[in-house]
């Protein structure tokens, strides 16, 4: 079996530096002489699962080389636009702009969910904090709660970990958590959910939001906190069984987008996902099934 080929990159803005003839000859694949290529880019929260679903895809189709990169769920959103790739992986769906580009472009998207996802709300394990209301976490990030304190934590002032704009995840709790709201001006943009990881682990008074497989990976380095749905509502736990129930409050599914329906190997490699070996390894990441 030769070695996967999975190229993983972390990038912290869209960069436009491949034209369209430079990206996959047609939405099924690139052609090549020793097989089919893929090309799959965005989501950084959705990296770790597709690395996965393609290294065990590659090791089962030789003739298959894929190539994953994150970047963002708006990076990969602008490659499929600009017909640099073959897939996109978003932990968002597309917007109503984008979608619009893509009908200018003559592009078609396909969405397919394959996975979900539960965010996790994450803080040094040495905080008292164990749950926040969603409406707490709200003001905590729109900047009108300043101190652990307003929430029955000890005296520091709040430091926000977020990830920046073209990260689905961070437009997913923007319209979930925060109501479309803007982001307090203090709060930290970082490139990657690796970065809110580490630092929520070191600094005391750091709060951070991540996928639910990144804070299953990171253990005991961060604390999980519970969330209630309002006041009056229970905390509950982010888990394969309250994400999928719907109980826990912040959880959204995991998508991979096509220009039109994938076809080819294309075809293949997404039938692989959505079938019982590719679920599996949904589980084994630390994702939902969707099935």
């Amino acid at each position: 079996m030769r070695l996967a080929t999975v190229l993983v990159l972390l990038v912290l803005t869209v960069f436009a530096a491949c034209g369209p003839g430079n990206g996959p000859s047609e939405k099924t694949g690139a052609e090549t002489a020793s097989g089919s290529s893929i090309v799959i880019k965005g989501s950084d929260t959705m990296v770790h699962l597709v690395t996965e679903w393609a290294e065990t895809y590659m090791g089962q189709h030789p003739d298959v080389d894929i190539s994953v990169t994150g970047g963002g769920s708006g990076t990969g959103i602008a490659a499929l636009l600009n017909g640099t790739v073959d897939i996109c992986a978003a932990s968002r769906d597309m917007s109503a702009e984008e979608k619009e580009k893509a009908a200018g472009k003559g592009i078609e998207p396909k969405e397919t969910v394959v996975a979900r996802d539960g965010i996790a709300i994450i803080v040094n394990p040495n905080n008292g904090i164990g749950e926040l209301s969603m409406d707490q976490l709200k003001k905590i990030y729109t900047g009108a709660t300043t101190n652990w304190s307003q929430v029955g934590g000890a005296d520091g002032k709040i430091q926000l970990l977020s990830r920046e704009t073209s990260s689905g995840t961070y437009v997913f709790f923007q319209e979930h958590v925060l109501k479309k709201e803007d982001f307090a001006p203090e709060t930290l943009l970082m490139p990657a959910t690796s970065s809110i990881i580490q630092s929520a682990s070191t600094d005391a008074m750091a709060i951070g939001y991540v996928g639910l497989g990144y804070a299953a990976e990171a253990g005991d380095k961060v604390k999980v906190l519970a969330v209630k749905a309002d006041d009056a509502a229970p905390a509950i736990q982010p888990s394969d069984e309250t994400v999928q129930s719907g109980t826990y409050s912040i959880a959204r599914p995991l998508y991979l987008y096509t220009n039109g329906a994938p076809s080819g190997a294309v075809a293949d490699f997404m039938a692989f996902c959505l079938g019982e070996q590719g679920q599996a390894i949904v589980r084994e990441t630390g994702y939902v099934q969707v099935k």
